[in-house]
This record gives C-alpha cells, sequence and structure tokens, in this order.
C-alpha cells in the first residue's frame, strides 16, 4: 500500500487532492486534475472509457473487504468530512478496476446524490445509499425529467443551469436552489447541484471533441449550511451597523435594518418609555403598568401599531412572558390563543400571514430596556430553537447601543439643562440698548451670552463658546460666564477684562493638568472663546476686545452694513498668547449690533451671508429678526447650539440725565449741591434718598477738587437707580480710609459706600471718573413713568450764571 492515497475527492466526487502516484497511473499532472470530477479522470485514462461505463451499470460489490480490494486494486476511506481518500491496494490496479469501485461508492454508499441524465434530461440512473435491498429508485424514477425528479421551487432555473453545462462541457460546482417537498410553512430546503457533462473521447474536458452521453448531477442537502450562514449574516449585519450612533430611535432603526429583510420578514423594537428620556431603567421583571414606545417597524405596509406608540404590553401574551422572565423565546402565531388580548396586532399578523416568531427581551445587568419581535411570515421558513442564541446575540447586541445612546441622551438632558440655568433666561431692561437673543437647540452646552448693565448707563455685551460638550462644557461655561460677570462689575476697559479672563482660563487649565490622570477631563485641554463689547450711550461708541472669537456684525439703521475689524487674539485655554487689543467704533442711535457663535461665521459674509439677508430690514422687532435668522440657517450639524445676540442702541433720553462742568475751586461743592437739588425735584425724588445724593455729590466734588485736576464734571443719570458721576482729569486712583476719632477728615468715600449701594472708578486716556448707585424706593412700581424733564445738558441755575 503507498503511504499516500492517489487522491482526495470531495463528497460531490471533485477532485481536491492529486499525488506523484496519480499522476504516473492516470498521466495527468496536478494542475490539470485538481478541479475534475472522478467520472472524468476515468474517462481521460487511458483504458476504455466503455468499461468504466459497463462498470457502472452492472452495479458494484457492497462494502469494502479484502476481496474486493483484491479484485478491484482500490480502497476507499471516509475522511473527517464530507470527503473521500482513493488509496491503490495491493492486486489488481487498472483502471477499470477503479471505476468500477468509485462507481460502487457514489451510487450505493456515499451521501451525495448522484444522477445521471441523458441529453434530454431525463433521468437514467440515480444514486441509492438505502439499506432495504428492495429498493430500486432508479427503476422507478427512470425516464423522469430531473425537473420533477427532485420538485425545485424553481424549476426553470435549474434546467437552465443544467442545460448549460450540457452545452458548454463547463462544470457548474455547488450552485444553490431551492425546493420545497410540501406545504408545510417554512419546509423549504436548500440543494447544491454540482453539474459534469458526459461524453466519449479523450479528456472529456471543455474543447475536447467527442460524442455526448449526458450529464451527472450531485444533489447536496445543504439546507443546515444554508441557515447557519444566514444566522451567522444576520449577527455580521448587526455588529456592523448597530451601536454607532447615540441616539435611541436611530439605534433600534438600525437594528431592524440590519434584520429586515434577511433574517426576519417583520421587525419590531419596543423601548421602555422612560428609557427613551434617558432616564435609568428599573430592575426585571418588568411590571405590567410600565409603557413600551414603538421605537422602529420594519416589514409590512400595516404596523398593528405606529412608531411612537406608548402603551403597557397586554397581559397573558408571549410579550409579557418574555419580559417577565427575560428570556427568548420561538411562539407559533398561527391561531394562538392569546391574541385575542391585542386585537390589532392579531390583526396585522394574520395580514402579514406570519407563522412564527422569534421574541428577545433587552436587558441589561438585570435592568429591562425593551423588547425585539421579529416574524417570519408566507413562505419563509419556520423559526427554530436554533435561532434563539442568536437572537440573544442580537439582543444584547441592540441593547449595548441603546444604553449607551440613554446614557447620553441622560448627560445630554443633565448639560442642557445646566446650561439653560446657566445663561439668562430673559432680556434685562437696559436704558439705551434692546436685546434678544436666539440658540439653536441641540450640540450640548457651549455657547453663552449676556448682556450686563454698567454704571454711566453703559452695556456690555457678551458672547462666548467652549469647545467641550456635555457636563464638563457647562460646568466650564458657568465658570468663565461667571468671571466675566465678576470682572464686569469692575468696571474694566474690554481689553483689560479680557487680559484677566486669559489669566483665569491659564489657571482653569493649570488646575485640569492637576488631576489624576483617570480622570477623563485630565485628557481634554481647555479651549474657549469670548468676545467682550462696551457700549456707551452719550458717546454712542462700541468697543470690543475678543479672545478667539469673531467680529460682530454691525447693520445701520438704514440697512446698511458697517465693516468692523476687532483684533482677534488666540482663544481661551491657548499657550500662545500676546497683548490684547480693543477696537472702537460708532453706532448712531438706531444700529443693530449682532454677536454671533464662530459657528456662524460663514453665515455672516457682508454680502453672500444668510445671517445679513435674515436681518434686513432691521427695524422689524427683535424677536422676529430672531426667527428670521432661525428660519433661514440651513439644519446643519455643526449649526446646533450655536447662539445669536442682537442688540439695538438708542442714544440715553434727555429726560434721563442731568450734566454740568464745575468751576474749580472751593464753591463747586456748594454749586453741585445745588444743581443735583434742583434735577432731583424735577424728577420727584426726594426725602432721604434726595438727602443722600447732595451729601454724596458734595464728597465727591469735594474729593476732585482737592486731589483732582480741572476739568471737574457732574453727571446725574436716572435709570435703574440714580447714578452720581463725577470726572476730572486726574487719574489719582481713590481709596478709603478710616479715619481716627478725632481726626477732621478722611471718611468721605466711608460715608458714600454707607449711603450707596454701589461705587467705584472707571479709568480713560483723559483722566478718570468716581461713581455710586442708590436704589430708589418704589421704583419698580412707578417704571415706564415719565419724569418731569430736568435741566438740560450743561444748564446751570439761574443764581449760577
Amino acid at each position: 500500500m503507498a503511504d499516500a492515497p492517489l487522491m482526495v475527492v470531495d463528497g460531490a466526487g471533485v477532485v481536491t487532492g492529486w499525488s506523484r502516484a496519480a499522476e504516473r497511473r492516470f498521466g495527468a499532472t496536478t494542475a490539470d486534475a485538481l478541479g475534475l470530477h472522478l467520472m472524468e479522470v476515468l474517462a481521460s485514462d487511458a483504458g476504455d472509457a466503455g468499461d468504466a461505463s459497463d462498470a457502472g451499470d452492472e452495479g458494484g460489490t457492497r462494502g469494502a473487504d479484502g476481496d474486493d480490494e483484491a479484485r478491484t486494486g482500490l480502497r476507499l476511506e471516509p475522511l473527517a468530512g464530507a470527503g473521500w481518500a482513493v488509496w491503490a491496494a495491493e492486486g489488481n490496479t487498472g483502471p477499470g478496476a477503479l471505476g468500477q469501485a468509485l462507481l460502487d461508492v457514489m451510487f450505493t454508499q456515499a451521501r451525495v446524490r448522484v444522477h445521471v441524465l441523458d441529453p434530454d434530461l431525463r433521468l437514467l440512473r440515480i444514486s441509492d445509499h438505502s439499506t432495504d435491498p428492495d429498493t430500486d429508485e432508479t427503476e422507478r424514477l427512470r425516464g423522469l425529467p430531473f425537473r420533477d425528479v427532485c420538485a425545485f421551487e424553481e424549476p426553470e432555473r435549474v434546467e437552465a443551469f443544467v442545460r448549460e453545462v450540457l452545452r458548454t462541457g463547463v462544470p457548474g460546482v455547488e450552485r444553490p436552489f431551492r425546493a420545497r417537498p410540501g406545504d408545510v410553512p417554512g419546509g423549504r430546503r436548500t440543494f447544491s447541484l454540482t453539474a459534469f457533462r458526459l461524453q466519449e473521447g479523450h479528456g472529456a474536458r471543455p474543447g475536447d471533441r467527442g460524442t455526448v452521453l449526458g450529464v451527472a448531477v450531485s444533489v447536496v442537502d445543504v439546507t443546515e449550511q444554508v441557515r447557519r450562514q444566514t444566522r451567522e449574516a444576520a449577527l455580521d449585519a448587526v455588529r456592523d451597523s448597530v451601536g454607532r450612533t447615540l441616539d435611541v430611535e436611530a439605534t433600534c432603526r438600525d437594528l431592524v435594518d440590519a434584520l429586515v429583510p434577511g433574517y426576519a420578514d417583520v421587525g419590531v423594537v419596543e423601548v421602555v418609555d422612560a428609557v427613551l428620556r434617558g432616564e435609568t431603567p428599573q430592575p426585571g421583571p418588568l411590571g405590567r403598568e410600565v409603557p413600551l414606545r414603538r421605537a422602529a417597524f420594519g416589514g409590512g405596509d400595516d404596523p398593528a401599531h405606529p412608531i411612537g406608540d406608548v402603551r403597557a404590553v397586554p397581559p397573558g401574551t408571549p410579550f409579557q412572558r418574555a419580559l417577565s422572565d427575560l428570556r427568548a423565546r420561538v411562539v407559533p402565531v398561527e391561531d394562538a390563543p392569546w391574541a385575542d388580548a391585542d386585537p390589532a396586532r392579531a390583526r396585522s399578523i394574520r395580514e402579514q400571514r406570519a407563522h412564527t416568531l422569534l421574541l428577545a427581551p433587552l436587558t441589561l445587568r438585570g435592568a429591562v430596556l425593551g423588547l425585539v419581535s421579529l416574524y417570519r411570515c408566507g413562505d419563509s421558513e419556520a423559526f427554530s430553537e436554533e435561532d434563539i442564541p442568536v437572537a440573544a446575540a442580537v439582543a444584547s447586541r441592540v441593547t449595548l447601543g441603546i444604553d449607551n445612546a440613554r446614557r447620553y441622551v441622560h448627560e445630554y438632558t443633565i448639560a442642557s439643562a445646566l446650561q439653560r440655568r446657566l445663561l439668562p433666561q430673559r432680556p434685562s431692561p437696559q436704558p439705551a440698548v434692546e436685546t434678544d437673543h436666539l440658540l439653536l437647540p441641540g450640540g450640548g452646552a457651549g455657547s453663552w451670552f449676556d448682556t450686563i448693565a454698567l454704571p454711566g448707563a453703559r452695556t456690555a455685551l457678551v458672547i462666548g463658546e467652549v469647545a467641550e460638550r456635555g457636563i464638563h462644557g457647562a460646568t466650564t461655561m458657568g465658570q468663565l460666564r461667571t468671571v466675566v460677570h465678576t470682572l464686569a462689575g469692575l468696571d474694566l476697559e474690554p481689553d483689560e477684562l479680557l487680559a484677566r479672563l486669559y489669566d483665569t482660563a491659564d489657571r482653569l487649565a493649570r488646575e485640569r493638568a492637576d488631576l489624576p490622570q483617570s480622570d477623563p477631563l485630565h485628557r481634554e485641554p481647555l479651549s474657549a472663546s469670548c468676545a467682550y463689547a462696551v457700549y456707551d450711550p452719550f458717546t454712542e461708541t462700541c468697543t470690543v476686545a475678543s479672545a478667539g472669537h469673531c467680529a460682530p456684525l454691525v447693520i445701520g439703521p438704514d440697512g446698511t452694513t458697517t465693516e468692523v475689524t476687532v483684533p482677534e487674539g488666540p482663544p481661551l485655554g491657548s499657550e500662545s498668547r500676546g497683548p490684547v487689543a480693543a477696537a472702537s467704533f460708532p453706532l448712531r442711535e438706531g444700529s443693530l449690533i449682532a454677536l454671533h457663535s464662530n459657528a456662524l461665521r460663514d453665515h455672516a459674509h457682508p454680502s453672500t451671508g444668510v445671517l445679513l439677508q435674515a436681518l434686513s430690514p432691521p427695524d422689524r422687532p427683535l424677536r422676529e429678526l430672531c426667527d428670521a435668522v432661525s428660519y433661514a440657517l440651513p439644519d446643519d450639524a455643526g449649526l446646533r447650539g450655536s447662539a445669536l445676540l442682537l442688540a439695538r442702541t438708542h442714544a440715553m433720553p434727555e429726560d434721563r440725565y442731568a450734566a454740568w462742568e464745575l468751576p474749580y475751586d472751593k464753591t463747586a461743592p456748594a454749586t453741585a449741591r445745588r444743581l443735583a437739588s434742583k434735577a432731583l425735584a424735577g424728577w420727584h425724588v426726594d426725602g432721604d434718598t434726595g438727602d443722600a445724593t447732595e451729601l454724596i455729590v458734595s464728597e465727591l466734588v469735594t474729593n476732585a477738587v482737592r486731589y483732582g485736576r480741572p476739568p471737574v464734571e457732574l453727571r446725574l443719570i436716572l435709570d435703574r437707580g440714580l447714578t452720581c458721576e463725577i470726572r476730572d482729569g486726574s487719574t489719582t486712583a481713590p481709596y478709603m480710609k478710616y479715619a481716627g476719632a478725632v481726626d477732621e477728615g478722611g471718611r468721605g468715600l466711608f460715608i458714600i459706600s454707607q449711603l450707596a449701594s454701589l461705587w467705584g472708578t472707571r479709568y480713560a486716556a483723559e483722566g478718570k471718573t468716581v461713581w455710586s448707585e442708590q436704589a430708589i424706593p418704589g421704583q419698580d412700581d412707578a417704571e415706564g413713568e415719565a419724569p418731569d424733564e430736568g435741566p438740560s445738558v450743561g444748564e446751570l441755575p439761574d443764581d449760577e450764571g
């Protein structure tokens, strides 16, 4: 016996292995032999091809004992799987004996059904591996068309396949076709067909000449293999497509799209309603009263319940059982008694001709998130117990995706709520500026804006962005916004305020770097931007400074756009940092200034941007302008969460302020008191407030004359409260002293701090301004009432003329 088999053939009789001994014996090289059918090998041997055919017709020995080996010169041994090893035995090894042994095995022992057909595709012989010696299937089926022997589902396609092999001589290998042995739902089988042309002459390969005798067709039942492939393909599709998004409903739709129609005919995903809102799921089993929301449906035209429908699961149904014991199951649905518990679902099942249902609860660490229902309908193969592991794996995958999306929704909800609480709820009234804002939904917590009242009837307009999203982004936004409010209270110029904001951002970045490496925030650099603008209604000018933020858009009252050039510094938190510069520009009364997020930069182009088009004409109400911008902007994910702050400027009403230039001598305090008294009388401000104001004016003017330089100016402003401003030409900073018991002076600023609610100093190139603010009792009740006209700007009483 040789050390290795002559050849190796698979279950269909195709040569998959070829030895040197086979090359010597049959005269064919390995390259020529591989892929041939054994019948072709035998026909191409040097012996008489007809002998092999005769041997096939005569039948052969059953079994493989020693006498058979001596007679045939061939020994066959089965291999692991559907294959055979062909060995040369001692004794007779002629080609006729080999053909006899091969045909004996193929037609009596092999589990592959071999059909020998004539040129008209009528059956001549069929392999019979039955153990009943009285069964002769060949005699019963001889002469029948091949399409009737196997009862294929598409006999025309099968016949066309075999005729193509018969015509061309090119073998057809492992072509799948489906057949149904009966009318039982799901009884469809899948067969793999391999066909070879039979002909006389040497070689019997395509292109060789010879009489065509017929065709040999092997039929292998590969139903279980196809089922395994279908299940594996379904799992692969779910792995590839489910869990790529942080949206619960999108994750459910991806699951249905992955399974329908390749694995199931109809798919339904229902999720606990609270989970869709980001709430933590409750431990199972799921209570009967807990509602489920239909999140996805696919495969049918008329669902029992539309997507978005919220309802509890009816008791006494497989759906309720699956949510109770948390186990996947296969359920027959034809004539099911529980269908009456949900008439709408029962109607849909009948219309879809569904016959089996595969249920899988969506569970994670004992908590129930929802339920997956898969139906097979009509002629589709029924679900079986082998599909339960597939359903469990699919449910596990989609549950992880839903839970990740739920966690994101939960964090997004918290971040959005935090951001909303950190932002101003409504525009605060300003004396010379009306404001409104637009915050585009979505995108997480990243943008903030503010309108801050400053001393002297001035208004600060702030807009900023944080690169982060989620809770960390909202927290950083709140920190920076609080710092801006605090620095604004110091009455700093925009460039100086941003310089200190840079310092704060650097400190916050260092605090992040000091966090443990396991903290996710340790790896996140702090990056933010901010633009800070101050509008002065008395000079009708606006001063802007920027830290990595785009310049505002300015539209005049006549609709013309003003090009504003603002030096843009590096973003907050960046390592590179230089001097902060500010830019000032005039704003006519009725002008519109729009501060916006950096994401809207491209849409704010003066000539082509939709932002400018939406803001024209600019004299409409600000709320209407914000709506117009919202309608005009595209639905782009990059714009979500962007902010827009609109401000329309006005001059300070003349009946709300009075200003005088005072003499720079010792009469200035008395003159200031008389001027203030007359103005307060015109505004109906008297009593304790009037007395306190006269004392404050006297002390501030005294300090300006004693320690300052001319010119000295007094200005009273009636707005949210009463503001007193004294400006002089000196930049010396006043400070509060605590005078001794016998000191005659040094108590001026201390007295002012007790009488006024706020006081401070701001500086300019030409000097400084010391100011104080007082609350006016009952002002809220009288809000909106125009006071009597006070003195005009620069007007002095008759006795001071």
